[in-house]
């Protein structure tokens, strides 16, 4: 992977830009002491690595609005970071660059049951703002399987989702409002605490932007009320295309499950393994989750098994506690971390129709036989967002460039079928590339001009999304 050579004059001038950094925040908000920012110099895409210039802790909106006009007005560079959790390098940063990392803006600032949202700072994690509303009888929808660590702020620059996102949607359907910082140092406010903004959709522009406009300090949420009931079936099959074949036919059948997750058979040796969740020893692996009444939830149930059935599953097995449920979603939601127990491995992240879900699995399998490399599937299958595990051997020469190329051939495949190339991870500097197999240069440029109106100095977030080749003119 290229990354663009750092500007000398900013190495340079590290101890002024420091120093400046140190006016305008509490010293202890200022890192730059290399034994201190290695923690930051790479996030969970791990493979690439590059120690920063200075990282900046602001607590409120004033402070990383004082830090951003600092860094604007000398020129450096500065990528936002939430909780680290990008796997698709999001906020790597590059060697002349400032951190802006946002942990320390985690507080809850208001809740309102009646009109259902909350406004939280944007370092809150996740899972911690269904925490704070839970004992009300709320949640917030959107969980990605890092929701124990991953901040709100790194939810909203990719779009996130999670293995609910089938009925909820996934961020920007619970996104009503943002305070952003611009590079410049201004604080803006888009949306609010109602159901829509006039005017422009800008926030439906600053979701999913992947740091390159802005950096969000405040989120308004949805909030939405528990529902009286939750089930989920596991059904075991002897094949991951028969599996991709009913997850269709669910669908195609006009039936909305809360969820619909995949896994194949070396993830769920893994996930058992670690877990001892009660996984059946089969080729694919479907989580079906309904939710709502007890009517409703047999209703939709009998729907799903009836559809499962006509694919001769092997194992068919409905949750009949709250503990076997559990169970169920345990070993799912820690099947990341199991294979990551067994072996090294790059996680992507391609978008297909639901209907190619057969051909795309059949279309990674031959290209695993092609690069001699093992693949592991467990995605959201519901809405086709495709998350295949290509494993290799990080201390094998070769290895790792082998990988990115079977992963560029994979996320090409999702393109050829109708698909995109990220769903929720976001492009950052693993998919930065690959924008010229999805998007012309006329559709690239309309981005970037977008930026342009934002960053215009480029200083936000460098290196990532746009191709180096399509972007050098506009880079400062």
């Amino acid at each position: 992977m290229q990354m663009p050579k750092p500007n000398a004059d900013i190495l340079a001038r590290k101890g002024e830009i420091v120093a400046r950094l140190r006016q305008v925040l509490p010293a202890s908000a200022v890192i730059d002491d290399p034994f201190e920012t290695k923690a930051y110099e790479c996030d969970a895409l791990s493979a690439y690595r590059c120690p920063p210039l200075a990282v900046v802790l602001p607590a409120n909106t004033e402070e990383t609005a004082a830090a951003l006009k600092a860094c604007f007005e000398m020129g450096v560079p500065v990528v936002p970071r939430g909780s680290g959790t990008s796997l698709a390098g999001g906020a790597l940063p590059t060697e002349d660059s400032v951190i802006l990392g946002v942990a320390r803006l985690n507080g809850v600032l208001e809740t309102d049951y009646d009109n259902r949202f909350i406004r939280v700072q944007s370092g809150r994690t996740n899972l911690s703002v269904t925490g704070a509303v839970e004992a009300n009888g709320y949640f917030y929808a959107p969980d990605p399987s890092s929701q124990l660590a991953c901040a709100i702020a790194g939810n909203i620059a990719m779009n996130s989702g999670g293995a609910h996102c089938l009925k909820y949607g996934v961020t920007t359907n619970n996104l009503l409002g943002v305070k952003m910082v611009t590079m410049e140092g201004e604080v803006i406010e888009i949306g609010g605490a109602h159901l829509d903004a006039a005017g422009y959709d800008l926030l439906g522009l600053i979701c999913g932007s992947e740091g390159q406009l802005g950096v969000v300090t405040e989120a308004t949420l949805r909030i939405l009320a528990k529902p009286e009931g939750a089930r989920p079936v596991l059904i075991g099959f002897d094949s991951n295309e028969v599996a991709g074949a009913c997850v269709s036919d669910i669908i195609r059948a006009g039936v909305l499950p809360v969820a619909i997750e995949f896994m194949d058979r070396p993830v769920i040796r893994a996930a058992e393994n670690f877990t001892h969740a009660g996984y059946p020893d089969v080729e694919a692996l479907l989580i079906i989750e309904v939710e709502g009444s007890e009517a409703e939830i047999a209703e939709q149930l009998e729907k799903i098994t009836e559809i499962a059935r006509r694919h001769n599953p092997v194992e068919l097995r409905e949750s009949q506690s709250a503990e076997e449920s559990a169970n169920i979603w345990k070993g799912r939601k820690a099947a990341f971390g199991a294979m990551g127990q067994i072996n090294d491995y790059m996680c992507l992240d391609g978008t297909i129709p639901v209907s190619k879900l057969p051909e795309t699995l059949r279309g990674i399998t031959a290209l695993s036989r092609q690069y001699g490399l093992d693949v592991g599937n467990v995605f959201h299958a519901g809405d086709g967002n495709m998350h295949p595990l290509i494993l290799y051997d990080a201390n094998k020469p070769g290895d790792l460039e082998l990988c990115e190329a079977m992963g560029a051939d994979i996320l090409k495949l999702c393109v050829e079928v109708g698909g995109c190339l990220t769903g929720e991870h976001g492009v950052g500097v693993e998919k930065r590339e690959l924008m010229h197999s999805q998007f012309g240069g006329d559709d690239l440029d309309i981005q970037m001009a977008v930026k342009d109106v934002f960053d215009p100095k480029w200083l936000l977030n460098p290196a990532k999304v746009f191709p180096l080749d399509a972007s050098e003119g506009r880079r400062q």
